[in-house]
């Protein structure tokens, strides 16, 4: 996976042009980090994935554009651009891109 430092933008911008897409990859690209929690936004191509795993934090995904498979204790949602969904704590998750999605993951710290 890419990764990319950007500070929080100040003025409006598509937070969907801020990440760009890389062929075989995923690219993120962190907004914000700091003790309370994280966003970051995602570019994943085509067919790439991020393996089960669980997070001690909650977290909400919200799809930029594409779609994407979710799957949360076993249970697979496709979620699509204008589409949010929640990551509980401690829950196991994976993430599939159907076709290349970005997508803002945002983390809270406890």
């Amino acid at each position: 996976m890419t990764s990319k430092k950007q500070r929080l933008p100040v003025e409006p911008v598509r937070l969907a042009e801020m990440v760009a897409y890389q062929e075989g990859a995923i690219v993120s690209r962190t907004l914000l980090d700091r003790k309370a929690g994280t966003v970051t936004l995602f570019a994943f191509d085509e067919g790439q994935q991020l393996s089960e795993h669980t997070t001690p934090y909650d977290a909400l995904v919200y799809v930029l554009e594409g779609t994407a498979e979710i799957t949360i204790e076993g249970t697979p949602h496709r979620v699509s651009a204008g589409e949010g969904i929640g990551l509980p704590a401690h829950r196991p998750h994976a993430v599939r891109a159907v076709r290349p999605f970005k997508m803002l993951l945002i983390m809270v710290r406890e």
